[in-house]
């Protein structure tokens, strides 16, 4: 079954069309919902994608975790719908409570866009459960506040149980253990720093972003099927 899946679109979000291109190319159906929609409408799973929501004034995220948009994202993720938060979108999802921590500067507050080793940490979420524990992913960063940050305790939680889905193996922004993707406790949430949806085909320079994309268009059709 082909998985539809929905791209919102915040002021500012510019990997919105990159993301639809990345799904229909796996196999799914991406379409565009728009921060001041406040329904989804039928979607099989959600993405929020790359960029400057509201253009990053505030904090990023900070701003666009107001959209009317985000109550129905809440309801969704809170039901076990599949939802993933690349770059800004896993800005947001900090910033909305949907995920624990914070995204702050970069180490040396330089802006940092260039290829990245991920590997794999964990298999237990909709992003990750098509991937094999420590896998090496090629897949590249684009941002300037992607160094992910929490307390001691919150860090406990997300290694004791299973959270922590992806690592840099160079640490490149300079992120607390050097996490690049975590999920909520069901796994049905993700926020990655790393752009998968520029890592589908050879021509990008790298496929192994199709690995964490297939995962998640097979999650959010098993999802519709039940």
């Amino acid at each position: 079954m082909t998985a539809s899946i929905g791209v919102v679109v915040f002021p500012g979000t510019n990997c919105e069309h990159d993301a639809v291109a990345a799904v229909d190319a796996l196999g799914g159906h991406g379409r565009l919902i728009f921060h001041t929609d406040t329904s989804l409408g039928d979607v099989d799973g959600l993405i929020l994608p790359g960029g400057f929501a509201h253009g990053d004034y505030l904090r990023p995220g900070a701003i666009a975790r107001f959209s009317p948009i985000m109550d129905a994202v809440r309801g969704f993720a809170e039901s076990g719908g599949p939802v993933v938060g690349i770059c800004n979108g896993f800005q947001v999802l900090c910033e909305a409570h949907l995920l624990p921590g914070a995204l702050q500067k970069n180490r040396g507050l330089t802006f940092l866009c260039q290829p990245s080793v991920l590997e794999v940490v964990s298999t237990a979420s909709v992003l990750t459960s098509g991937a094999t524990v420590g896998d090496r992913l090629d897949v590249p960063i684009n941002h300037f506040s992607g160094s992910y940050t929490c307390d001691i305790d919150t860090l406990r939680t997300l290694t004791e149980s299973d959270r922590i889905v992806l690592r840099y193996a160079d640490n490149p922004n300079g992120s607390i253990d050097a996490i690049a993707g975590i999920s909520n406790e069901a796994g049905n949430v993700v926020g990655l720093m790393p752009h998968p949806e520029r890592a589908v085909s050879a021509l990008l320079g790298s496929e192994d972003g199709a690995v964490l994309l297939r995962s998640f268009l097979d999650a959010a059709a098993s999802a519709s099927v039940a």
